[in-house]
């Protein structure tokens, strides 16, 4: 497999974007959306190892202040999610001239994926790694402990191997997430638009959502839903349980194309 590292301008800022292309590629070309924290060097061999299993071409892009992307340099708002489903990823996607790609997001990217396909009807299919459609207080707990996890270990320095500005990456993401007009975020009017295929993959120990984010999805979208629910897994179903979730990805892409 070949890999090619791109900066790409998006919406006046510079993303770092890593294409894999597969010999001999034939299906659609999956797209990673990455975790609030996330980056590309993030998803560690991940983005190469769903590649090489489903033989499809994979690309990846560090969003805004996060990994070798631009920094961050103002505060993110409830809506920054909306933002790159509706804005930032659909001028992605045009300059790559990828069409109907399967979005495989994580966490915060998988929220992306879900409002990017409810707003567009060119999306192949949808692979979610337990995703948010609302907001939980098992979240914001979680995501509060954080916080002090931030301030009193190492965690700022283990974030600048993926970052170029730890701190500010991660107060964009935690200080939203505990802004109180975050608590009332919700992106479940987008799921009765999606009508493609999706399959969601969910650690059944995840300390940021519960199976209620599953089911919600489960109950309101247009289109077919498989749950693969992961014991011993918590917030990252590739860490986690990576070749679990690489066969069940690998099944969901070969059900597609046939």
């Amino acid at each position: 497999m070949s890999q090619e590292i791109l900066n790409i301008r998006v919406q006046g800022r510079r993303l770092e974007v890593l294409r894999i292309a597969a010999p001999r590629a034939k299906g659609p070309e999956l797209v990673l959306l990455h975790e609030g924290l996330g980056s590309n060097s993030h998803w560690r061999d991940f983005p190469a190892r769903v590649a090489e299993a489903t033989r499809c071409s994979v690309t990846v892009y560090s969003r805004y202040g996060c990994g070798n992307s631009d920094v961050l340099t103002e505060s993110r708002g409830v809506r920054y999610m909306h933002d790159e489903g509706l804005l930032v990823l659909p001028d992605l996607l045009a300059q790559l001239k990828i069409e109907s790609p399967v979005l495989v997001g994580h966490s915060d990217g998988g929220s992306i994926a879900i409002i990017h396909a409810g707003a567009h009807d060119r999306v192949r299919g949808l692979i979610l790694l337990a995703p948010h459609v609302f907001v939980e207080d098992l979240s914001i707990k979680s995501i509060a402990e954080a916080k002090v996890t931030f301030e009193t270990t190492d965690l700022p320095r283990r974030l600048s191997n993926h970052h170029r500005d730890a701190a500010r990456t991660f107060w964009g993401w935690n200080d939203i997430w505990l802004h109180p007009d975050f608590r009332s975020w919700n992106i479940e009017e987008y799921l009765p638009m999606i009508t493609c295929p999706i399959l969601v993959i969910q650690g059944v120990n995840d300390q940021y959502g519960t199976m209620a984010q599953v089911e919600a999805i489960e109950r309101q979208v247009g289109g077919s839903v498989q749950v693969l629910a992961l014991s011993e897994c918590k917030h990252s179903p590739q860490r986690d349980q990576p070749d679990a979730t690489l066969e069940a990805i690998q099944r969901f892409i070969t059900a597609l194309q046939a």
